[in-house]
């Protein structure tokens, strides 16, 4: 006889968990206690523990165990899946005991458990649009996201009905590890977080839940303190590289605008995959003064980079440093650029890390956060006429060379294709001057496969502009002139 969904669902438990059979009752008895009891011997629908969960869940809605808020329903499925994940202790045990063995080992456990419990969205992420487009610049990587739900009208409404809490005080808080979530926070309870030490203070290692690439993980600070670019910055990065074999490491700026989402907690990001500035080559190579252990170049790349390497770790950090502060207070008005103004600091850097062929190597961003009144977003910031693909902050993965647009082109980018096909459509305003240069320039489209490769080569092209944008030294003679001015205050 075919198990029902709760029996079908407690055998999956016992089979991935430290459960055994002989607590297939007591099992039963808790999660029924979640769902309801009725309905729970209801035929499979579908196989395996993500899919026997979201049964479940449904189950309980149907039961009037849960409200139906999409908060309410990740709430309960993340409780579900905490039945499959080791305690905090256990995890980091684990984890370390592994690691004195295999550190690749220990983290590809932690990775395939956070997968495996589904506190990483596999199946969500699975719907992400992702392709690939010839610039200038290198093959530029385009990921329409469509992973992380949008709020639910529902939760919002009942959301203004709660009381504000400020615990934990960010999504980001070590304080997050088994939360139970609410109307304005995400479910945590099957969240897990490695713990490390770094320079004497404890550290976080945990996996990005709507991961923007392969093994997308997050270093976070213990404590709930302001995001800062600094000579530790530096430290911290390298040292991150060093324990976390294979993974890159690296922060977003720390000023508005040019900075990331969440300032208000140190972190920082990283993971196993290769960019495309990672590709960029350095096209004019220089040695700096007292810093000669340190190779240097300027990348080919829209934004401005200097690329660092080096077996020398303290000379190399000691050069970032040097390099961050003198950016600081660097002015160039010929060409914009303004260290600060009514008192605004304005300059920071996007620092990246990572061990290349044995070898430690920065890439430091030079951001400049000015706005203006023709671009009051930012004069270094995507400028107006390629909102229509782009209006948010450029941030550590975009620098990169990753797009990570928003889930409304799925929808639009199709109603240009439409367009170009003399199809019925309904181009979005802000589309239409785009649409029709598209048109203009590839009059005779017939083929529904040639307009979306003309469409996203667009949007390739569109993200490179988009770079070139909060690039602070512009790829021409005068912008790479000034360039080479600021080095050679170095």
């Amino acid at each position: 006889m075919a198990q029902g969904i709760l029996d079908a669902f407690v055998t999956e438990v016992i089979a991935v968990s430290h459960f055994e059979e002989l607590d297939r009752i007591y099992l039963k008895n808790r999660i029924m206690s979640l769902v309801g009891e009725e309905g729970v011997d209801q035929p499979v629908k579908k196989e395996g523990l993500l899919a026997l969960k979201d049964q479940l869940v449904e189950l309980a809605l149907a039961n009037g165990q849960i409200e139906g808020t999409m908060a309410a329903q990740d709430s309960l499925g993340a409780t579900l899946m905490d039945w499959i994940t080791p305690s905090p202790s256990q995890v980091n045990h684990h984890f370390w005991e592994t690691y004195r063995h295999s550190k690749e080992d220990a983290i590809a456990d932690f990775y395939a458990l956070s997968k495996r419990n589904d506190y990483i969205k596999v199946e969500a992420i699975a719907q992400n649009i992702a392709f690939e487009a010839e610039t200038p610049y290198g093959s530029l990587e385009i990921t329409i996201n469509l992973s992380k739900p949008e709020k639910d009208p529902k939760d919002i409404a009942a959301a203004k009905l709660v009381k504000a809490s400020h615990y934990p005080a960010c999504q980001l808080c070590f304080e997050n590890e088994g939360y139970q979530g609410r109307l304005d926070h995400p479910a945590r309870a099957n969240h897990r977080i490695i713990r490390f030490d770094m320079d004497g203070h404890d550290w976080g290692f945990q996996y990005s839940p709507y991961a923007y690439f392969n093994e997308h993980c997050i270093f976070l600070d213990s404590q709930h303190v302001p995001m800062a670019i600094s000579c530790k910055t530096f430290e911290r990065l390298l040292t991150i590289v060093e324990t976390f074999p294979g993974y890159f490491a690296g922060s977003n700026a720390d000023l508005p605008i040019v900075g990331g989402s969440i300032l208000s907690h140190d972190h920082y990001q990283g993971g196993r995959h290769t960019f495309p500035m990672e590709l960029a080559s350095v096209e004019d190579s220089l040695s700096i003064e007292g810093f000669e252990a340190v190779s240097v170049g300027i990348v080919n790349w829209p934004m401005s980079v200097l690329r660092l390497q080096s077996d020398d770790k303290a000379q190399l950090i000691d050069l970032a440093d040097h390099i961050l502060k003198t950016w600081r207070g660097y002015s160039d008005p010929a060409v914009q650029v303004l260290a600060t103004s009514d008192g605004q600091p304005h300059h920071t850097i996007t620092p990246i890390a990572r061990i290349r062929d044995g070898h430690y190597e920065l890439d430091l961003v030079l951001r400049d956060n000015q706005t203006s009144p023709e671009h009051p977003d930012g004069i270094y910031h995507p400028h107006a006429d390629v909102q229509h693909i782009k209006k948010e902050n450029i941030g550590l993965i975009e620098v990169m060379g990753l797009a990570i647009l928003p889930p409304r082109l799925k929808k639009e980018l199709k109603q240009v294709q439409d367009y170009l096909l003399e199809q019925e459509s309904t181009v979005a305003n802000y589309h239409l001057d785009w649409a029709a240069d598209l048109k203009a320039t590839h009059p005779s489209i017939t083929e529904e496969a040639e307009a979306e490769a003309i469409v996203r080569e667009s949007v390739g092209q569109i993200f490179a502009r988009v770079l070139e944008d909060a690039g602070v030294y512009k790829r021409t003679a005068e912008g790479q002139a000034a360039f080479r001015r600021f080095v050679a205050t170095l």
